[in-house]
């Protein structure tokens, strides 16, 4: 897989739609399939609740998308699996039912979803992965890059640690074994972590569930002790809500907590990194990758070939299929210095929405006004 090159700095995200989408999409694509120009539906299938961002942040920025590239004529219809193969299935046979004119899918399951993309294929319904990998015969794939998500994470715990050395113990909850971005992050991880500490424990965590990962750190700190963890892998934010949970219960106070990571930038975890109890969480700009996929499944639908931007064009392979069109947005560390630089600035989210009552004094204790 190409490797993006990236700053891991402050910097504000301005997503110009040529900056994150295609250009110039170029019609008599071969495997096209043209259809009315304006008045189409796509349909939008997201894997899970847990994580906030898909019903707050990409499923408005693709409907939103998809309408101003057909003058408001275009339509989406979303459904969200709550992490369910059998409900996702259900949701996609629905969508094929309907005929809709491309699914944008967000696999529960990358490889029990395949049955159900060859039988959209078979139906003359693109599929665009979104986010995740899906197997089977796809169109085109929008993620960010995921590997350099979990190397931007395992970098931050070595800066977190300073002098990081073998005798560092760190433990690492890594996301589900269903998702095949979660291996991709534990790599990442572990390209920056192995040979500079120790990986004291190490645990999947079915559909990335918080109640789990606070299990497997309750284990961890059983196994190790809640005084000998230098640090914590955690592959998203909702697990590292839990995770702080599980040292709480071991009488773990905030100040005392060691570095954790995250994912997603979720409003929570932005929160516990001005307090202190979360170390950072890599933040993906969604608007990228969600009007890039608009973009894309819109195009498709018109019967223009998908070019994705020059400078980020790429091809990735599945285990079931090779040489898939791909757009891997980069992403940011975000940390107490940068959230102004970051989230507020790309208006995610406003200083209010961070700076409650609660939180009032660790903002003004970081000049986050």
């Amino acid at each position: 897989m190409r490797r993006i090159a990236i700053a891991v700095v402050a910097s504000t995200m301005s997503l110009s739609l040529a900056g994150c989408g295609m250009l110039g999409a170029s019609e008599g694509s071969s495997d096209a399939t043209p259809t009315r120009t304006d008045d189409i539906t796509i349909g939008v299938l997201m894997p899970e609740a847990t994580n906030t961002r898909y019903a707050e942040f990409d499923y408005p920025i693709i409907k939103a998308k998809v309408a101003s590239l057909t003058n408001n004529k275009g339509k989406t219809e979303y459904a969200n699996a709550e992490n369910s193969v059998a409900q996702q299935n259900s949701q996609m046979q629905k969508m094929i039912d309907q005929k809709v004119d491309c699914i944008l899918l967000d696999a529960v399951d990358s490889h029990k979803i395949a049955s159900m993309v060859k039988k959209a294929k078979e139906a003359g319904i693109p599929v665009i992965a979104y986010d995740r990998l899906a197997e089977g015969p796809i169109d085109a794939y929008v993620s960010f890059d995921n590997e350099l998500v979990g190397e931007v994470q395992g970098r931050s715990i070595t800066e977190a640690l300073g002098t990081a050395d073998t005798a560092d113990e760190i433990v690492m909850i890594n996301g589900s074994p269903t998702d095949p971005n979660a291996a991709q992050f534990k790599q990442g991880a572990m390209n920056e972590l192995s040979g500079r500490v120790t990986i004291a424990a190490t645990y999947d965590t079915d559909g990335w569930k918080p109640e789990i990962a606070q299990a497997h750190m309750t284990q961890a700190i059983q196994k190790i002790g809640k005084s000998n963890i230098a640090a914590v892998y955690s592959a998203n934010d909702a697990m590292a809500g839990g995770i702080i949970k599980a040292f709480e219960a071991a009488g773990v106070s905030d100040s005392d907590l060691p570095p954790i990571t995250g994912q997603d930038a979720e409003l929570a975890a932005v929160q516990r990194i001005v307090s202190g109890e979360q170390y950072m969480t890599v933040y993906k700009p969604y608007a990228g990758e969600a009007e890039a996929a608009a973009e894309a499944a819109v195009a498709k639908v018109q019967g223009r070939e998908l070019q994705f931007e020059a400078l980020t064009r790429d091809k990735i392979d599945s285990p079931t299929n090779k040489d898939i069109p791909a757009k891997l947005v980069t992403v940011v560390a975000l940390t107490r210095s940068n959230i102004k630089k970051t989230v507020v600035a790309d208006g995610i989210y406003k200083v209010s929405d961070i700076c409650t009552a609660a939180y009032k004094q660790a903002c003004n204790t970081i000049g986050l006004k």
